[in-house]
């Protein structure tokens, strides 16, 4: 189905492999009891979750900066509940946050099944927006670092993608053409698009049950990539 044979495989690791609304969620279990912030777990993910979102976009697009993004998707978040919560406890939780999310290491079904199928016949490597200081620590916490040769960081890369250069740099690293290389994601903005300019072959991972789209093949389960690759 591809129109040059594929060597290498990029993957996306937040929302592709590790599941991370269900990391987040436990972690948010733990450090709202732990900070004694009294509310419904449920109602406070029903804003997180989307404000979370938002503000990646706006980091993606250089319009926050990482800080920005820590401390306004929390602040956000209490102010749509109408919880007034305190500058120095946001900033306890945002820290403890990251501190924590990385001990959580759920990844989505059939993860490892589909990375053992793959690993022996193709170079697979990480292409993440990521926090650098908690991207590595998912993959070894995970038990699926191993199987990467190359783990770009957006942070390391000093753009995000869809940003060109990070795909390039990724590309660079592997040694790889992008014609021969494929990039699996689930953010159609950011893994597909972003790929698909610099010529990478792309794969949609529907993560978030998106409507149909003709950019490329879309899957809804990691383990479709074995009938494709």
């Amino acid at each position: 189905m591809f129109k040059y044979p594929i060597t290498d495989i990029f993957f996306d690791l937040d929302h592709t492999l590790w599941d991370f609304e269900k990391n987040s969620a436990l972690t948010f279990e733990k450090i709202l009891a732990e900070n004694n912030v009294a509310v419904n777990l449920d109602d406070f993910l029903q804003y997180y979750v989307p404000i979370n979102h938002e503000y990646w976009k706006l980091y993606r697009e250089n319009l926050v900066t990482k800080e920005e993004l820590r401390y306004q998707r929390l602040k956000r978040t209490f102010d749509s509940l109408s919880l007034q919560i305190s500058d120095a406890t946001i900033s306890v939780l945002a820290d403890a946050y990251i501190q924590y999310l990385s001990s959580y290491n759920h990844l989505f079904p059939d993860t490892v099944q589909t990375l053992e199928y793959l690993s022996p016949k193709y170079k697979l490597h990480i292409i993440t927006n990521g926090f650098q200081e908690i991207q590595e620590k998912k993959l070894r916490g995970a038990n699926i670092f191993h199987f990467f040769e190359h783990v770009v960081n957006s942070e390391d890369a000093g753009v995000k993608k869809p940003h060109p250069y990070i795909f390039e740099l990724a590309l660079e690293k592997a040694n790889v053409l992008p014609k021969n290389a494929i990039m699996i994601g689930d953010n159609l903005e950011a893994d597909i698009l972003g790929a698909q300019s610099v010529g990478l072959q792309t794969l949609h991972f529907n993560a978030h049950s998106e409507p149909d789209h003709n950019l490329c093949q879309m899957i809804n389960h990691l383990i479709e990539i074995k009938s494709i690759l």
